[in-house]
């Protein structure tokens, strides 16, 4: 990936891909034919024509769980102006969250996606409620194209 690339890596960050453990990993409301993979897999989240999006609203909730303890600096979101998420509520270490009950949580943070950010600019999280991540859990995105965890 160069350096000029809008999902471009910053200096110092690694990409978290490595250590997502597949196993867990969760997405309620998706499309069975535009499942999360197309946005965490290598190869797959960067194809253009390959995207998330949900099955019957604009709310997704993606369970993502690592395989050690991460810090989470930023994240990138890459998704069509007009049809792409437009805020994101991330949650960090909760378990069994569901549509349900994730209004009874407050998020760790939530971030407001503007077109630039839409293009996979990594948008930099509240990295002090990101030191000890063991699982991110995610939701309100509407169609989403890509998620990168940095």
């Amino acid at each position: 990936m160069s350096a000029e690339s809008a999902t471009a890596i910053p200096r110092g960050q690694v990409d978290l891909l490595d250590f997502i453990d597949f196993s867990g990993v969760e997405c309620l409301n998706q499309s069975t034919s535009h499942s999360l993979s197309n946005a965490i897999k290598q190869g797959y989240r960067e194809d253009d024509g390959l995207n998330l999006e949900s099955d019957a609203d604009e709310q997704l909730l993606i369970h993502i769980p690592f395989n050690q303890v991460i810090k989470l600096h930023s994240i990138a979101i890459k998704g069509p102006e007009e049809d792409g998420p437009k805020m994101v509520k991330l949650f960090s270490n909760k378990e069994h969250m569901g549509f349900s009950n994730v209004n009874d949580y407050p998020p760790s943070d939530t971030v407001v996606l503007s077109p630039d950010t839409l293009k996979g600019k990594p948008v930099v999280l509240k990295y002090v409620k990101f030191q000890n991540v063991r699982r991110v859990e995610t939701t309100d995105m509407k169609s989403l194209k890509k998620i990168e965890d940095h």
